[in-house]
């Protein structure tokens, strides 16, 4: 299944979900004997970004300088689509809301600052129902 890469059907059926708990953006050298779970990782060559549950990079005293809340968009996406992050971001920046996107196989998932959140759902509703299909 390759996913969907119509930008209106993509727009009107992303179905955002908001994900339980907190998650932060923390660097390490090397991922070494650390006992982590990460959400998602990425390796740079200053080092390795890891994205943790805020409780998990506590626990193993990562600093970490921001919270965020994980929403996924529940639309099979092609890794191929053009401007679904683009409408994404544009709409959110445009109130204000930083956001910090990673796609998947999958779907994508949005990492927004956690006072934002539901805002950011919010609007993504409402970019959702101006597209077509409102999302429920």
């Amino acid at each position: 299944m390759d996913g969907e890469t119509n930008l209106t059907k993509l727009l009107s059926s992303m179905r955002p979900i908001l994900r339980e708990g907190e998650y932060v953006f923390c660097t390490l050298p090397a991922l070494g004997s650390l006992d982590l779970d990460p959400v998602g990782f990425f390796k740079e060559e200053e080092g390795l970004t890891l994205i943790l549950a805020r409780p998990q990079a506590e626990a193993a005293s990562l600093p970490y300088s921001a919270i965020f809340a994980m929403i996924t968009l529940s639309v099979h996406s092609s890794l191929e689509a053009v401007g679904l992050l683009a409408a994404i971001a544009t709409r959110l920046a445009s109130h204000g809301i930083s956001v910090n996107p990673v796609s998947a196989f999958y779907h994508d998932h949005l990492f927004v600052p956690v006072a934002q959140a539901e805002a950011a759902i919010a609007l993504l509703h409402e970019l959702a129902a101006e597209s077509g299909t409102s999302s429920p």
